[in-house]
C-alpha cells in the first residue's frame, strides 16, 4: 500500500481543493491528509474564518480521502510519524521547496518522495484569499 499525505489549510473548501486532493490519490492507494492548525495558519497567512475542527469534519467528508487529521501546533513533521507517508504530495501554490523538503525528511528519517501537484483550476473561486476578496 502506497501511502500519499496532502497538507492545507482547506479554507473555504472550493473546487481547486478537490482537484489536488484528487491528483494526490492519483499517486498512491491510501490518501492521508493533514489540516492545518488555527495557530499555525494565524501565523503564516491570516486568522482563519472557519475553525480548525470545522474544516478537519469537511476535509474527513470527502470520498477521495481515506484518513484526515489536524497537523501539528508545533512541529509540521509531527503527524508524519503516525502516517509513515511514501509520497508527499504538495500542492502547485503551496511554499515547499521540494528539495529542501527532501532533505529535511531525511534528516528525521523518513524516505517519503516530494511530489507538487501541478494540476490547477485558474477559476477565481479555487483559491480561498479569491472567495474572500469577491465577497467582501
Amino acid at each position: 500500500m502506497v501511502r500519499v499525505l496532502a497538507t492545507g489549510t482547506f479554507e473555504i473548501l472550493h473546487p481547486g481543493h478537490l482537484l489536488y486532493l484528487e491528483e494526490a490519490k492519483k499517486l498512491g492507494d491510501e490518501l492521508f491528509v493533514v489540516v492545518a492548525r488555527d495557530v499555525n495558519v494565524k501565523r503564516r497567512k491570516r486568522t482563519p474564518i472557519i475553525p480548525e475542527e470545522q474544516r478537519l469534519k469537511m476535509v474527513s467528508a470527502l470520498k477521495v480521502v481515506d484518513k484526515a487529521m489536524l497537523g501539528s501546533e508545533k512541529d509540521i513533521y509531527e503527524p508524519l510519524y503516525s502516517i509513515k507517508p511514501d509520497i508527499i504530495a504538495t500542492g502547485y501554490d503551496q511554499e515547499f521547496d521540494e528539495g529542501e523538503l527532501e532533505q529535511e525528511l531525511r534528516k528525521r528519517g523518513f524516505n517519503s518522495r516530494v511530489v507538487r501537484i501541478k494540476k490547477h483550476n485558474l477559476n477565481a473561486f479555487c483559491k480561498a484569499e479569491e472567495i474572500i476578496r469577491h465577497t467582501l
